[in-house]
This record gives C-alpha cells, sequence and structure tokens, in this order.
C-alpha cells in the first residue's frame, strides 16, 4: 500500500483504519484504537468523521482508490493475450500474499464479513469495492473466453465475480488457518480452472 502523507490527520486515520481493522476486525477496533495507530486525539477523528461507521465507509472507498491504482499499472496488463493477462492476474495476487494475513487480506472483504446485515452503508461501500474491481477484469475475461471459442458457454462477469469469491474465501482460510499457503493453494487450484477455460482445444469448460 502507499501511505498517505504524515501531515493529514484523516489520511492517517485511513491507513490506521487500514492496518487496525485487517488485523483485529471492524466489531473489535475503537476509536481510540484508530486514534493510538494514526497518532491523532479523539477531537481530531471527529473532526473528519461522524463515527466509527463512517470511518469505516471512507476506509472502503480508500482502499478502492489506493488497490485500484495497485491493479492499474500492475505489469499483468501487457502480457501479449488476454489469457495470459488473465492468469497473470492471478499470479500477482499470489505474489501478493506474504506475511501474516492482516498483511495481505482484504479490508472491504474482512468488513463485509461483519457489517453486511448491520449496516447498509458499509455493506453497500464494500459491495462497491469488490465488485467494481471484479468489472475490471471482465472485458480480459471476455477476450479470453472468445479466443479459446468459449464466447457463449461462461458468462464473463460472472467469472469475474467468481474469481473475487475464490480469492476472499482464500484469504478466510489463511485466517483460519493462520497460514498464507492456504490461500496460495486455493489461487492456485482457481489458476488451474482458469487456464484450463482459456487454453484452445482444452475440452468442453462448464458454463458459467
Amino acid at each position: 500500500r502507499e501511505r498517505v502523507p504524515r501531515g493529514s490527520a484523516r489520511g492517517r486515520l485511513l491507513e490506521a483504519a487500514v492496518t487496525v481493522i485487517r488485523r483485529q476486525g471492524l466489531a473489535a477496533t475503537t476509536v481510540d484504537d484508530l486514534c493510538a495507530e494514526a497518532g491523532v486525539t479523539k477531537g481530531a477523528f471527529f473532526h473528519h468523521f461522524s463515527s466509527k461507521d463512517a470511518l469505516a465507509v471512507a476506509a472502503a472507498e480508500h482502499w478502492s482508490e489506493v488497490t485500484g491504482s495497485l491493479f492499474a499499472r500492475a505489469d499483468y496488463h501487457h502480457a501479449g493475450s488476454a489469457a495470459a493477462r488473465v492468469l497473470a492476474y492471478l499470479d500477482l495476487r499470489t505474489e501478493l500474499i506474504r506475511g501474516a494475513p492482516a498483511d495481505f487480506s482484504c479490508l472491504v472483504g474482512t468488513m463485509a464479513q461483519e457489517a453486511f446485515a448491520t449496516n447498509p452503508a458499509i455493506r453497500r461501500a464494500c459491495a462497491d469495492s469488490i465488485l467494481g474491481h471484479a468489472r475490471t477484469l471482465e472485458s480480459d475475461i471476455s477476450q479470453a473466453l472468445n479466443d479459446a471459442g468459449r464466447g457463449g458457454e461462461v458468462d464473463p462477469g460472472g467469472l469475474a465475480r467468481h474469481i473475487q469469491g475464490v480469492i476472499q474465501g482464500a484469504f478466510v482460510l489463511a485466517k483460519a488457518g493462520q497460514d498464507a499457503e492456504l490461500a496460495r493453494e486455493s489461487i492456485a487450484h482457481l489458476r488451474r480452472y482458469l487456464e484450463h477455460l482459456v487454453t484452445p482445444g482444452s475440452g468442453q469448460g462448464p458454463a458459467g
């Protein structure tokens, strides 16, 4: 992640939310925790955010901006074919799995699991982030399927969302087992499935 300038109290609080909520969850995170991590006073917190929930919504939007920038400039876009770009995207997701689960898991996935039934604003912000990122893959997926002769068999949007579902589930497995290799294993299985789908002549792909 790219850290915001240390002079920005609002930015420091957003970065603190990314760190603390991924480490201990939204419900267990307090305003005091966020202020301590950011190195700001509670007065500064409430100057920028009316509540912890308001910060959570802003943190989801911040997460989308930062991660969106990372993926937009990633090398996988330069691969020679659509299929290669889709597979290279998964290779990047594997490379990003480093350290403890709190270091590589998804902020919006974490918050969505906790707040989907209790806070519509947080749920919507998380959905916008996860589903918005999925949409950035649809063009390459569609082209890769067409190139493999499967353009009418699999819905590109559904497959893009399935990819995100597997990745989010991989993070949950890594958290449950406290083992990053569980996440890498899930993405490796997903990569083999996609390689089968986008390789011409590899057999009948399952409909999506």
